[in-house]
């Protein structure tokens, strides 16, 4: 290093800065880094004998990007300390005084990090007749991180003090290890850049590669409708499906998707061609889905409750021409044909009932399904039979067995329904359908699970924590029960382990592209002030990596990207090759020929038991409820408003656990209409356009957005989202019968909002379905009436479920009169009831 250092014209001391800020850039990915130091403060000839304490600190400002060598790097540290150097005068005091950085109790005004370099250790000093002997005043740290380097003979003694509130030892430990390895590096080739200098031991390269040995023996060269058909063959007779009422066994279910696939096969459906499905969770969904798979097609799962534009865009950017619904859903395929299930299956009677012969493979495609998208349009991630196989086969994170029962609670479009259809098919389970309905009410819901049998579920953590809160017994019967979709609450899994745990409890974790999930977590305790639930570890067959932004493996317990491979990946976006080239990229520590990685966009880090755990985004994606949105495709159906100039959306968490999305938006100066009522346009534009869960809880209009130094909207800056939601005394109309005082109280109680006007409509002030499950909650408990949850979906303001509320207990008051009545006349004797009928006949 002393070489290197003479070499480059530098002192030891900025060749060390230079390496201790190519640690904390591969540690943190920060360009822009600022560290502390202290000097003598005695440069001066007058000052250099008298005593006193002359130390000022610097501040020493360096620019990380580019990606620069290491050489590269000590001519900017070199440049960095000559120049700081120079101006050490300046009491740091002073700094502050004229920069006035924003205070905060917790931390230095400039840096975290401080560097304190020595080159002699006196150990003994006279002066005076007086012995003096250096005293260790103990390892306090005054700064996150305090780096002492000090000069010997024998090379330099490196100490690291650290905050205990921020930093565990071993962490520390690795640190320091990877510090050695670095310097290592740099010794060895200097001219190599940041990201290629080594950082990780060769025994933690070993460790991560060895938490990605996830091989299993599963079907991976067979189609999905095959294995159906080989658990139909087993047990012909077992029930597979079971919807309300109406359920068939394997046979039947065989038998029908036999038929319907002939007749696709004769329409003109063989392997690759993309069939539309527009049905409700039902048996017919279920035959549809697998019939198009046994036709060869691959189905493209469509949600009725989207606005039609949307799901017209789906279906000509698949380029569908056949299109399986029922009467009642929506009128969206503009060319091609569509065939009705609902209109009875004797159109398909004379078809041939046997299974069609197989014309497809594994490597082809079973599902196009859609997710939200950056661009303003949502875009298709391509799914093959052998992903699917991957998802349920033979894996390490559940293993299913006929006997289980396994629940269908997710809409078709929503990939979690891959693992509940064919996680139960293709073991030959049963599927149990449940209603939306019944999902959404917590004592509904543990009614049926217990009626129905059901010891198998995925849940989104959104459902599930609503579930937590008010039943958590519900789920002990389960053998295995799933959550996932966002960011776990800690509170809420605690509860459910506190009043009777199921056998498994799963958190999972995968974006679409992995088809539906890439790790998984078992959850048996949930530490004392643990602020999330990790991810976990891979799904056989799948590999995880954490990698920094130039694909290098970062160390455990260090924030990365992280990475998904293996063979549940999808195949691609369809008709974007170049979205598919930005996010499936080539695999750099896999030797498997075409081996790719997909890019998440989430940032984890390793724990130190191998487990990952979420952190944040990287972009603008975040999940509501479990379903993934691109806040990009919101603010550009935003800018086509023709009052909006700039607009910009962010998801808000009012409440732990509850985000919504708020819009702030800018209008243009050239159209002005009143804000309640821009307000209310860009509602219905929004729902014209994007599914309910898309469109934002509150609107902010302001005359422009704030900017931070780089001319980027600053998200920290923009104003907390009025309450009163644009209410003026002008539309206010007060609550006037006691029924609409309670909803309204109740209403601002679980909203957080208010005044609520009697004609407010409750999705309008940022209700969804869970937050409906909440206020009938609250209806049942502060009025005693059970109202079933469809009414506030069908009556949403004030008045109108004020007017259901006031219905219901009449109801329930002639009930209870008539209930009484019946009473009277059982305890009546026999002469007693003669009298009456007498009385009457008179």
């Amino acid at each position: 290093m002393n070489e290197l250092s003479h070499r480059e014209g530098a002192t030891l001391f900025m060749t060390l800065i230079a390496a201790l800020l190519a640690l904390l850039h591969r540690y943190t990915g920060q360009e822009d880094i600022l560290l502390g130091t202290a000097t003598a403060g005695r440069n001066h000839a007058e000052i250099e004998k008298l005593i006193g304490f002359f130390i000022n600190t610097l501040v020493l400002r360096t620019d990380l990007s580019g990606n620069p060598s290491f050489c590269e790097l000590l001519g900017r540290v070199r440049e960095v300390a000559l120049g700081a150097y120079d101006h050490q005068d300046v009491p740091f005091e002073k700094l502050v005084e004229e920069l006035q950085p924003e205070r905060d109790m917790s931390r230095h005004p400039f840096f975290q990090v401080m560097v304190n370099f020595q080159t002699t250790e006196s150990v003994e000093l006279t002066c005076g007749g007086l012995k003096l002997t250096p005293q260790d005043p103990g390892e306090q740290a005054r700064f996150d991180l305090e780096l002492h380097l000090l000069l010997v003979l024998e090379g330099v003694i490196v100490t690291l003090l650290y905050n205990t509130d921020l930093f565990e030892k071993s962490m520390i430990a690795r640190m320091m290890r990877h510090f050695e390895t670095l310097l290592e590096g740099i010794a060895a080739n200097p001219e190599a850049r940041l990201s290629e200098l080594p950082l990780l031991t060769r025994e933690e390269q070993e460790q991560l590669r060895e938490l990605n040995q996830t091989s299993s023996e599963y079907e991976h060269d067979k189609c999905v409708h095959q294995l159906v058909e080989m658990q139909t063959a087993r047990q012909p007779e077992a029930v597979a499906v079971i919807y309300g009422a109406e359920q068939i066994t394997y046979r039947e279910l065989n038998t029908r998707a036999n038929q319907l696939a002939h007749y696709l096969r004769r329409r003109g459906v063989g392997a690759e061609v993309r069939v539309g499905v527009l049905l409700e969770r039902s048996v017919d969904l279920i035959v549809a889905l697998l019939g198009i798979l046994k036709a060869g097609g691959a189905y493209v799962p469509l949600d009725g409750g989207s606005p039609a534009p949307r799901l017209r865009f789906m279906l000509e950017d698949a380029a569908v021409t056949l299109l399986l619904t029922r009467r009642g859903q929506p009128e969206v395929l503009t060319q091609g044909d569509v065939v009705y299930l609902d209109e009875g299956w004797e159109k398909f009677g004379s078809e041939d009932l046997e299974n069609p012969v197989v014309v497809t493979s594994a490597d082809n495609l079973a599902y196009v399904m859609y997710t939200s998208g950056s661009t303003g349009q949502p875009k298709g991630v391509e799914v093959t039979h052998r992903a699917i196989n991957r998802l349920v086969r033979n894996t390490n994170y559940v293993h299913l067995e006929e006997s289980d029962r396994v629940a269908q609670v997710s809409n078709a479009a929503f990939d979690a329904a891959t693992f509940e259809v064919w996680g139960a098919l293709l073991h030959g389970a049963q599927l149990v359908g449940i209603q939306k309905e019944t999902m959404l009410s917590p004592a509904e819901f543990k009614r049926e699970i217990l009626d129905q049998h059901i010891n198998v579920m995925f849940l989104t953590t959104s459902l599930f924590n609503q579930i937590a809160q008010t039943l958590p017994e519900t789920f002990t019967p389960f053998r295995y029960l799933l959550f996932g979709g966002e960011a776990s609450d800690p509170r809420s899994v605690r509860r459910v382990l506190e009043s009777g745990k199921p056998r498994h409890l799963l958190n999972a974790y995968g974006p679409t592209e992995s088809t539906t999930f890439a790790t998984w977590y078992e959850v048996e305790e949930v530490e004392t002030g643990a602020r999330t639930i990790p991810i976990g570890q891979p799904l056989s067959n799948t590999e995880v990596w954490v990698l920094d932004q130039h694909m290098q493996l970062v160390p455990f317990g260090v924030m990365g990207e992280l990475y998904i491979g293996g063979e549940g990946l999808a195949r691609d976006y369809l008709q974007r090759p170049e979205l598919t080239a930005e996010k499936f990229v080539p695999h750099p520590y896999s030797a498997k020929p075409g081996a790719r990685l997909y890019r998440t966009g989430d940032l984890v880090r390793y724990l130190h038991d191998g487990n990952i755990e979420f952190l944040k985004r990287l972009d603008q994606q975040v999940k509501i409820r479990g379903f993934r949105i691109e806040l990009g495709e919101i603010e550009a159906a935003l800018q086509e408003h023709l009052a909006v100039r700039e607009s910009v959306v962010i998801a808000h968490e009012e409440m732990a656990g509850d985000r919504q999305l708020v819009a702030y938006v800018v209008r243009d100066p050239n159209v002005q209409p009143a804000t309640e009522q821009l307000i209310s346009q860009l509602r219905s534009c929004l729902r014209a356009r994007l599914p309910d869960y898309m469109t934002p809880s509150n609107f902010v209009v302001l005359d422009e957005l704030p900017l931070n130094a780089n001319g980027k909207v600053d998200h920290r800056a923009l104003p907390r989202p009025d309450t009163a939601r644009h209410i003026t005394e002008a539309t206010f109309i007060s609550p006037r019968t006691p029924d609409e005082k309670q909803i309204a109280e109740i209403w601002a109680g679980v909203l957080d909002v208010g005044p609520i006007s009697a004609d407010a409509n409750f999705f309008d002030l940022g209700g969804h379905s869970l937050l409906a499950t909440r206020i009938i909650s609250r209806i049942r408990e502060t009025c005693g009436v059970e109202l079933p949850l469809r009414l506030l979906f069908d009556f949403p303001t004030v008045e109108t479920l004020a007017s259901q509320l006031a219905a219901a207990q009449h109801r329930q008051t002639d009930a209870g009169s008539i209930a009484e009545m019946l009473e009277t006349v059982v305890s009546l004797s026999e002469d007693e009831t003669k009298t009456l009928l007498e009385r009457k006949e008179a």
